[in-house]
């Protein structure tokens, strides 16, 4: 269930990133009168989604042919690449989301007014495509874990996502989006500093199975003396809140710990710096 939750409030943030652009870009085509344009927008849109979908079943279809170490090793680089991706992504949002509106409409403008109508249906595509691109890599660890839970929460959140768009954009109703981008940044950092700090372990386990010695980096910096059946325990109630939303374990590596508390250091100060500095 928490795992659910957690999922679903990833998959909720970037689609709805991706669900504004997108009404940006068929807003200003229609109030341009330029509304036939826009099904080439949505051509972009539908073949994103297909590219996303069959990204995810090749990553998954990867990690099933893998065996041993190299599973462990895989699920470590994708860890880590999904929280390299996600931050660039989050200071991207923070940094330029205050002209997003302008940057997409001049970037559409500058498009149809060279009739360049493929233009516009890649442009819509690597608009949604990225944020498809970097729900996967994010739900891919946890796709491996847990995968009903992962696909239940993530077509929950892009449910809400769309549904809350269209309130937005159609029915009119008004929210502060630079705000709610504002708050769910954080805790996305929150969840990127945890997914460092697993991958990270994963690289360790990796390193273990294959003989090398790591030194005092492999060993654990704390070990809780908490059983399974604790509420506390990362695998139990309370603690699966806490294992998915910070990172929280019951035992972690000195790496691990060192790994995921220099990120949260450097990019939480950071997307409140930037959001402070544009408000």
């Amino acid at each position: 269930m928490t795992l659910l939750i957690g999922q679903f409030l990833l998959a909720f943030r970037e689609a709805l990133e991706a669900a504004l652009i997108t009404a940006i870009i068929l807003a200003y085509l229609a109030r341009t009168k330029r509304k036939p344009l826009t099904r080439y927008a949505w051509y972009g849109v539908y073949l994103a989604v297909a590219a996303s979908v069959i990204f995810g079943a090749s990553i998954w279809f990867m990690y099933g042919n893998l065996s041993g170490p190299t599973k462990t090793l895989f699920e470590g680089v994708a860890a880590l690449f999904a929280v390299s991706v996600l931050s660039s992504m989050i200071y991207w949002m923070a940094s330029k989301g205050k002209e997003l509106k302008k940057e997409v409409e001049k970037r559409v403008e500058a498009i149809v007014t060279r009739g360049a109508t493929l233009a516009l249906a890649s442009f819509s595509f690597i608009v949604v495509f990225r944020e498809g691109l970097e729900t996967v890599l994010f739900l891919t660890s946890f796709l491996l874990e847990d995968p009903i839970s992962t696909l239940v929460g993530a077509f929950l959140g892009i449910v809400a996502s769309l549904t809350l768009a269209y309130m937005v954009f159609v029915v009119g109703m008004k929210i502060n989006i630079r705000k709610f981008f504002y708050f769910t940044s954080i805790l996305l950092v929150l969840l990127a500093g945890g997914l460092a700090g697993y991958g990270v372990h994963e690289l360790l386990e990796y390193s273990k199975d294959i003989g090398v010695e790591l030194g005092w980096l492999g060993e654990h910096a704390y070990s809780l003396d908490i059983p399974k059946d604790n509420p506390l325990h990362h695998e139990s109630i309370i603690g699966s809140i806490l294992a998915v939303m910070f990172g929280y374990t019951v035992k972690a590596e000195w790496a691990r710990v060192m790994v995921h508390l220099v990120y949260l250091a450097m990019a939480l100060p950071l997307v409140v710096w930037v959001y402070k500095k544009d408000r």
